[in-house]
């Protein structure tokens, strides 16, 4: 009998274990689809809805900062819906100064993705060929801000 209990016991110690080295292996960083083939230690989502040309340069030289301090160790969407899907487009429904797309198209270069709402690219009649090269198209703005919050992407709204 006390065989058994010594049994039983290295048995739930075992499995203790075992349970321990799974939960590590859930821990580790994520990869998605928007970044290299390596994990990042931080993770950033940011919302652009607004097509105004201040606060268009606020977001990207933001982004950039990330991009210039931690370099492949930052994970960076930027989520574009409502007015804000201006910046994104071959030509854009708004003024927009070619600046803020060239300065998009190089962060894209360096690894942040752009998604583009698919509501409204609908609301606008874009397809994907009214965007820029790098846009990836999610089916709604706001479901792709929570879906990346949920993954542990930090929020940033402006």
């Amino acid at each position: 009998m006390v065989g058994n209990k010594i049994a039983r016991r290295r048995f739930v110690q075992w499995l203790a274990g075992a349970g321990g080295l799974f939960t590590l292996q859930r821990a580790h960083a994520h990869h998605t689809d928007t970044h290299f083939e390596d994990a990042s230690a931080h993770q950033v989502v940011y919302q652009c809805n607004k097509a105004d040309p201040e606060y268009l340069a606020h977001i990207l030289f933001s982004v950039g900062e990330l991009i210039r301090k931690y370099g492949d160790d930052v994970e960076v969407v930027v989520t574009c819906f409502g007015a804000g899907l201006h910046l994104l487009g071959k030509e854009p429904g708004r003024p927009i100064r070619e600046q803020e797309q060239q300065r998009a198209a190089s962060l894209a270069a360096y690894g942040v993705a752009f998604h583009a709402c698919g509501n409204t690219m609908e609301a606008l009649q874009w397809t994907q060929d009214d965007l820029l090269d790098f846009v990836k198209v999610v089916p709604i703005g706001a479901d792709d801000l929570m879906l990346l919050q949920e993954k542990g992407f930090s929020y940033i709204s402006w």
